[in-house]
């Protein structure tokens, strides 16, 4: 029988799980990224010099769905590597298409090419991918170069984040905007929150995030990513922790004490993760598009370009939240396609925002000698 003792600490539990799509109430520590050894300081790579480890730690740190890190390295020599796409990695249920797996691959080249380049090294990169199937993505050639460039990237990349909670509503400076659109000309658009437009793309998200919550594959696939627990993280170093979800208090101990990954599946958590989102739309300045070619070639420079973009967003203090529901439901993409010619292709959707304090990165990361391959 159930004691009042575990009805409370169940009921509890739904609160802590309102949010099914990864988004939660606030910020905690306990399973960070620092919370275990470096990546980059694990075992010895033949082939691979400390310096080139370092740069593949921090192209390592780019973003990807359900914190997934898809990425293979091969060495096919000193200075040259092969960059794969994992594909015991990929997310079927909400990116059948490998759309959103390409813009990560494109993230993590171009965190690859800023930190090598920190380490006096050139890193020319020719794409090899023609479907977005293809494992291989793109070779590397290395060079030595006369002096470092870049070098203060490092430090962005080490610290940027996704940040979900504690977005301000204050107005996005115009000169923020134009600085954060420098390598995406006429592919960025800022939509304020309390314009018509931004209000539409709120209330798509939420109505996207509704539909693809009752969708078991999906959530199935999402629970797949969790980590609740030390040993879970430990074990996979990659997903979805309470810290990378926001959750702290009691809630967050409750979860890795006695929630499972599979009770995200529950119908109240998932229409509980609906009201949180409607919610949580509401927070922040606005909204931000960014568009780009389809095919494997446009997506890998167009995560690329976020990259950089995201990387100027951790200077000014600006949260970014990329809220993909809007492009992975067929409700969503309809939504899109009939508000915008044919010629406008959105991969990005973000929610954008200042904060007061630019909070540390929490998502785990898996050691260097886990993806490469020699």
């Amino acid at each position: 029988m159930m004691t009042r003792r575990t009805f409370l600490m169940r009921t509890a539990a739904a609160g802590a799980l309102a949010f099914s799509g990864g988004v939660f109430f606030s910020r905690c520590g306990g399973t960070g990224r620092m919370d275990f050894a470096e990546p980059h300081r694990g075992k010895e790579i033949p082939g691979l010099d400390p310096l080139s480890r370092d740069v593949l730690y921090q192209a390592s740190l780019a973003p990807s769905g359900h914190n997934s890190q898809p990425w293979i390295v091969s060495l096919a020599a000193a200075d040259e590597w092969v960059l794969r796409a994992d594909p015991s990695r990929r997310l079927p249920a909400v990116d059948p298409d490998n759309r959103e797996q390409l813009l990560s691959m494109g993230a993590f080249v171009e965190n690859l090419v800023l930190a090598a380049a920190g380490h006096a090294i050139q890193a020319r990169v020719e794409i090899t991918a023609r479907s977005p199937f293809d494992e291989e993505i793109a070779r590397v050639r290395l060079s030595k170069i006369g002096r470092p460039s870049h070098e203060e990237a490092a430090a962005r990349i080490r610290t940027r984040r996704t940040i979900k909670k504690g977005l301000l509503p204050h107005p996005v400076k115009s000169a923020d905007i134009r600085d954060l659109g420098e390598d995406l000309p006429d592919r960025l658009f800022f939509f304020p929150g309390d314009s018509s437009h931004g209000r539409c793309i709120a209330e798509g998200t939420v109505e996207s995030f509704r539909t693809q919550s009752t969708r078991d594959e999906a959530q199935r696939e999402f629970a797949r990513w969790v980590r609740l627990d030390r040993a879970a993280a430990g074990r996979h170093r990659d997903g979805l922790t309470v810290e990378g979800m926001e959750i702290d208090g009691f809630a967050g101990w409750y979860l890795r004490k006695f929630a499972a990954p599979e009770d995200f599946l529950k119908p109240a958590y998932r229409n509980k993760g609906v009201d949180g989102i409607a919610e949580l739309v509401k927070e922040g300045a606005g909204w931000l598009v960014i568009t780009g070619d389809p095919g494997p070639g446009g997506l890998i420079d167009t995560g690329r370009r976020f990259e950089r973009m995201a990387l100027r967003c951790r200077d000014r203090g600006i949260g970014i939240h990329p809220m993909t529901q809007l492009l992975e439901e067929e409700s969503g993409r309809a939504l899109i396609a009939a508000n915008h010619d044919s010629g406008m292709i959105p991969q990005f959707v973000l929610r954008i925002g200042y904060v007061e304090n630019y909070p540390k990165p929490v998502s785990l990361r898996r050691p260097v000698d886990w993806f490469v391959t020699v």
